[in-house]
């Protein structure tokens, strides 16, 4: 008991971490003396994995390892510390194009590379493709000469390309994408790329699995980036107000983090090979409405600035998925509510800014 207090005052995500190995205890016996591969470890989607795995390693003694493959081992130790210290932890120096593979069998592979960032020129948005499509494929190789069996791709809901406004949510059976004759699509196609190359390896032996990404909330969130959540509650944690750059219309909504790693790891370990499942909430609330919640969670003098009226009679965008699959098949449900998510993510932030 000691050594659980213990951990818990070291790690204020003990209370999630606590949620996610609860929720999924039938599976960690898949992942007993497992040595897995994490690329894109490093990141919001890949610390949550690592987090979690290393909570369940210490608590259930499953006795697996991980190595994690890092542009800059110096930059991920001193972000997470606590995880690049882990006697279960190796980093692994490379780019995801070109890495040399790490020595010996694996078991598991999680392909979580790929930053989604802003193209804002040409070569951004060459880079970005190549670094997707060539990355999976490396992955993949690396996959199949370790002897991997179970292989996840953590891909994106970028590949339907523009949600149809009458379509309230999308499914993974909807057969739109993005325009490929358009430059802002490259994030959308190269994850759609990704996939085939996982269609294409998938045999009696690799069992890739696909999990396509919409957006989330929690812990370990960037505040400064592109993600309307994150800069939302930076202005609020700032005192206010919370700016909306646009009308604050468009549809979105938002999936717990720790429900994230649940889903992730279900989806890693059950999930059909090379049959996509879409990971995020399937409650929709506007940007003006995640605001608005954000603002009350903050406090009663937080206001909410919206730059420009709605449009009379315009459709708003939406973007949101169909969980229908995840639920019937794996059990899948949201958790965690976004007015928990928020408050939870704010604490956290707080904390740090406080501690």
């Amino acid at each position: 008991m000691e050594d659980v207090v213990a951990a818990c005052m070291r790690n204020p995500l003990a209370h999630d971490l606590d949620h996610i190995v609860g929720q999924t205890r039938g599976l960690w016996d898949d992942l007993r003396g497992a040595r897995l591969f994490v690329t894109g470890g490093t990141g919001f989607v890949g610390c949550w994995l690592l987090e979690s795995l290393l909570w369940a390693n210490e608590r259930l003694r499953l006795g697996a390892s991980v190595v994690v493959l890092t542009r800059n081992a110096g930059a991920f130790a001193a972000k997470a510390p606590h995880l690049a210290g882990d006697c279960a932890v190796t980093l692994h120096t490379g780019d995801v194009r070109t890495f040399e593979f790490p020595r010996g069998e694996f078991s598991h592979v999680i392909h979580a590379a790929a930053d989604p960032s802003p193209v804002l020129t040409p070569e951004d948005g060459v880079r970005l493709f190549d670094t997707i499509i060539e990355g999976t494929r490396r992955a993949l190789e690396f996959a199949r000469r370790s002897r991997v069996t179970r292989f996840l791709l953590t891909s994106s809901g970028a590949v339907y390309g523009p949600q149809p406004t009458a379509v309230m949510h999308l499914s993974e059976d909807y057969n739109g994408g993005p325009d490929p004759s358009d430059a802002r699509s490259v994030y959308g196609e190269a994850k759609r790329a990704a996939e085939m190359l996982c269609a294409l390896c998938a045999d009696a032996r690799l069992q890739p699995t696909i999990a396509r990404c919409f957006a989330f909330l929690g812990p370990l969130l960037p505040l400064d980036r592109h993600f309307a959540a994150g800069n939302f509650i930076r202005d609020a944690l700032r005192g206010g107000p919370i700016r909306i750059s646009g009308d604050g219309t468009p549809y979105r909504s938002y999936l717990y983090a720790a429900d994230l790693a649940i889903w992730l790891w279900t989806i890693l370990l059950r999930g059909r090979p090379a049959s996509p499942y879409n990971v995020g909430s399937s409650h929709a609330v506007t940007i003006h409405e995640l605001a608005r919640t954000i603002a009350r969670a903050a406090g009663p003098d937080i206001n909410v600035d919206v730059a420009r009226p709605p449009v009379d009679d315009a459709q708003p965008q939406r973007y949101v998925p169909a969980t229908r699959r995840a639920e019937e098949e794996l059990g899948l449900r949201t958790l965690v509510s976004l007015e928990d998510a928020v408050a939870r993510t704010m604490a956290w932030h707080r904390q740090r800014t406080f501690a």
